[in-house]
């Protein structure tokens, strides 16, 4: 260990109160093996084993997430010790068959190091030593058993994997790659248990992951919309202006001085894929900062007290809401001062039917309507056609929606965009967070707060950037 270390305190944590907890019992049985816990690994172990008066753990859900090579997967292996030590029934869940059987090993080396006798077959009549375990070793079927009646089962996760099962302790590793799918595969195999717990540890998604449970837990819980469940993590909140910030480094990954250092950590840094740097060492939850992107006192900013005087042009943007509920439309006109004003119009629930927006797309001084998101898209796009209207419909590509929402955000903050103030818009907008599109770092815009529509905010970006790219019929961007 070198002179400095890291950060032993989460950055943002959410722990239930407690007056007992079993995580020195995990300590004492993990550093028999020769093993010496930091401090922070201490404390998350603390906190998750916290327990009531009755014996029941506190937290019956907890998530920790760190960034990467700070040792995450030791607190588990401690935690997996003391239940196979106390007779629980355990299955460790993972992402990959790899990292699946990294976790039985690195438990199997754990046993033997502090003086577990590895057997074995079974011998009958034999009396095995009283610290003993058997192993079962095929790839993607690990199993450790130990003589006092403690199993855990090593598994990839699959949509049905873990149905028909009933365990103790539920451990989702690489939680950042969890799906919904497989979650309601696996929530009711800890149901029959007498005192369950589910732990949830992993990274921020990137880009590439395609996890949503973890982040949605996150949410949950930092917002105190959750039951029975923890949080703690290492990570900054805004994306930082220069990355090799060595107080960034040491705040947010809390092994620094032990089994990491400035030298290993200089050597990830690729100026060609700075996100990837953020979230992975940094632990930047990209598509879920509890800090709106965009703050109330940014949109008042470029509030106006009436409508402006505009030109007669007008563009109009439907975006039909992700989960299906609602269609919004808002339009944009340029103003005489070169300006862009944008007015949201209405949210009307998707069963609803499109009809209402066609007295819109009528209108003499319409130029222009791009729509976005599935729903309905295609009873829109049938109606417009019907009614001849075709020419005016845009579908944008991936790019086009990454430039709107770009687009939106920069004339908020360069005040080139005027509104007058629509108490569902704001509190979208103020409310808000970006989610990645693509890997270059692209984004849309996702709720921090599931009481206020974000569909409102895109289709309003979308009557903004068609209105800025208008160039007339000839050049008029039309993608079908």
């Amino acid at each position: 260990m070198s002179g400095r270390i890291g950060n032993q305190t989460p950055t943002q944590s959410k722990i239930l109160p407690f007056k007992h907890t079993k995580g020195p019992e995990a300590i004492a049985l993990y550093e028999g093996s020769g093993r010496s816990a930091i401090e922070w690994e201490g404390n998350i172990l603390s906190a998750m084993m916290a327990v009531d008066d009755d014996g029941l753990w506190i937290h019956q859900k907890f998530g920790y997430s760190l960034p990467r090579r700070n040792g995450k997967n030791e607190v588990i292996a401690a935690r997996e010790f003391w239940g196979l030590a106390t007779g629980e029934k355990i299955c460790h869940t993972a992402h990959r068959v790899s990292t699946s059987h990294a976790a039985w090993e690195r438990l199997r080396k754990l046993l033997t190091d502090a003086g577990y006798v590895e057997l074995g077959r079974k011998v009958k009549d034999e009396t095995p030593p009283a610290k003993s375990f058997h192993c079962m070793k095929a790839l993607g079927l690990e199993t450790i058993e130990v003589t006092n009646g403690g199993v855990a089962v090593f598994r990839t996760r699959t949509v049905s994997g873990g149905l028909g099962e009933g365990f103790d302790l539920l451990v989702i590793d690489e939680a950042q790659e969890y799906t919904t799918a497989q979650q309601a595969a696996l929530i009711y195999t800890v149901t029959d248990s007498k005192n369950p717990q589910t732990i949830l540890c992993g990274t921020p998604p990137t880009t590439e992951s395609a996890g949503d449970v973890f982040s949605e837990m996150r949410n949950a819980v930092l917002f105190g919309e959750s039951y029975d469940a923890g949080w703690a993590e290492w990570s900054v909140e805004d994306e930082p202006a220069d990355l090799m910030d060595t107080e960034l480094w040491y705040m947010t990954n809390p092994s620094m001085g032990y089994h990491l250092d400035e030298r290993k950590i200089r050597s990830e840094y690729d100026p060609r894929n700075k996100l990837d740097f953020i979230i992975q060492r940094l632990g930047y939850w990209y598509q879920y900062s509890l800090k709106s992107a965009i703050s109330e006192a940014d949109w008042r900013r470029v509030e106006v007290p009436h409508r402006p005087d505009l030109e007669p042009d007008r563009f109009f943007g439907v975006k039909f809401g992700k989960n299906g509920k609602n269609g919004c439309l808002a339009v944009a006109s340029k103003t005489k001062d070169g300006k862009i004003f944008v007015e949201a119009i209405d949210c009307i629930p998707i069963r609803s039917g499109v009809d209402w927006i066609l007295p819109y797309a009528k209108n003499p001084n319409c130029k222009g309507i791009t729509i976005d998101g599935e729903g309905g898209k295609a009873d829109l796009i049938k109606m417009l056609e019907v009614h001849k209207l075709k020419k005016l419909v845009t579908i944008p590509t991936v790019q086009d929606i990454i430039d709107a929402n770009a687009g939106f955000e920069a004339a908020i903050f360069q005040m080139n965009l005027e509104h007058i103030d629509q108490e569902p818009l704001r509190n979208a907008v103020s409310n808000c967070a970006h989610r990645a599109i693509g890997s270059r770092g692209g984004f849309g815009f996702s709720t921090t707060n599931d009481a206020y529509e974000v569909a409102l905010i895109e289709s309003t970006a979308l009557a903004l950037w068609l209105c800025a790219n208008y160039r007339g019929k000839s050049t008029a961007q039309i993608h079908y």
